[in-house]
């Protein structure tokens, strides 16, 4: 089996074997704390740019299944696991994850100790990594970047989607910044239809468009860096009722006045605590971001703090009650799982057919 190297921005290397495509790729490193859901993991918009390692060891032991994708394609640039399960065992397994990552020309690398890989990223901090077949070719490592993120995952033209028997109670208009599929899936199952349009789409034609609220969808890369969606938000705050998750939540909080930071190596994972400030009751969520709200950059009588992230202290959700929205860092349609926080999609459902806060 052909060797692989994984070398670091900060020159430690590793030795494993490959799967998946062959050939090199530089991108930023970052792990996830996954027990399960990988096929949503690698089909994740907002992986894109990013080599993604696994600290559950053992990965592909269910294969791959088309049904779970939370989009059309990946977007990540290489995967890095522990232990690869070369035969899996599942009734809807459809191909192995060396069969997807080969035909989406992704390389993987597996045989190597990603424990290791994760203390070294949780001391240092995120940074680049190379995949390479020559331990010595370390150039330019640290030049990479990623650019124009949501440009590269978006949807290219808008489409609608229906709910199930036809029985439309709103329309519901979805920024795709990198969207999953799942956000899709909450509002059509509350009856919602669903358009789903492109990440620079003008405001004036959403508030044109005779939507019932407008959906903020997650997505990958520096929020501050996506000047046209911030200045659309900025136009349809306090316009219609808004929820936004992940990239949404960042974004409205930067057209709200406020700033975000580079966390040092992000949240990612199923299993990340966040407590409800006004209630006090945690909830285990889902979460892939590097950056984070500065809730103290928002002014107070523009939005106040609503979620914390119990183990860091940083910001998981705003809300804007003159401005009509409410946004969380966090993936509330979370797939495969938690569920803990379904509930916020009811509220936005709640919110609409409302016309200024009143019915």
């Amino acid at each position: 089996m052909e060797k692989a190297y994984i070398i670091l921005e900060n020159g430690r290397v590793f030795e494993g074997k490959r799967f998946g495509a062959s050939g090199s790729v530089t991108a930023e490193l970052v792990f996830t704390t996954g027990v399960v859901g990988y096929t949503e993991t690698l089909t994740d918009p907002s992986y894109y740019g990013q080599m993604v390692m696994q600290t559950f060891p053992l990965i592909g032991n269910y294969g791959v299944i088309t049904a779970d994708f939370e989009s059309a394609e990946p977007a990540l640039s290489a995967y890095i696991v522990r232990e690869y399960c070369e035969k899996p065992s599942n009734f809807r397994c459809e191909m192995t994850v060396d069969e997807f990552l080969r035909s989406r020309g992704i390389p993987g690398v597996w045989g190597v100790d990603t424990r290791e890989i994760t203390m070294l990223t949780r001391e240092h901090g995120v940074m680049n990594a190379r995949i390479t077949s020559d331990p010595d070719d370390t150039a330019g490592i640290a030049d990479y970047r990623i650019k124009d993120a949501v440009a590269h995952v978006s949807c290219r033209e808008k489409y609608t989607l229906a709910p199930d028997g036809g029985d439309v109670r709103f329309r519901v208009a979805l920024y795709d910044f990198g969207e999953k599929r799942n956000i899709e899936r909450e509002l059509l199952s509350r009856g919602c239809a669903v358009t789903v349009l492109p990440y620079d789409t003008p405001a004036e034609e959403v508030l044109s468009g005779g939507y019932d609220g407008v959906m903020l969808s997650n997505g990958p890369g520096d929020p501050a860096e996506n000047a046209v969606p911030i200045a659309n938000i900025k136009k349809l705050l306090g316009k219609l009722p808004i929820f936004g998750i992940c990239l949404g939540h960042q974004l409205t909080a930067i057209a709200a006045g406020g700033r975000t930071v580079k966390l040092k190596y992000g949240h990612r994972g199923a299993n990340q605590p966040v407590r409800s400030v006004s209630v006090g009751r945690t909830y285990i969520s889902t979460q892939n971001h590097g950056y984070a709200v500065d809730a103290s950059s928002i002014p107070p009588e523009v939005g106040f703090e609503s979620f914390v992230n119990v183990n860091d202290g940083t910001n998981e959700g705003m809300d804007y009650p003159s401005l009509r929205a409410f946004t969380v860092q966090f993936h509330p349609e979370a797939c495969a799982g938690p569920k803990d926080s379904e509930f916020l999609f009811d509220r936005f459902v709640g919110m609409l057919g409302q016309s200024d806060g009143r019915k």
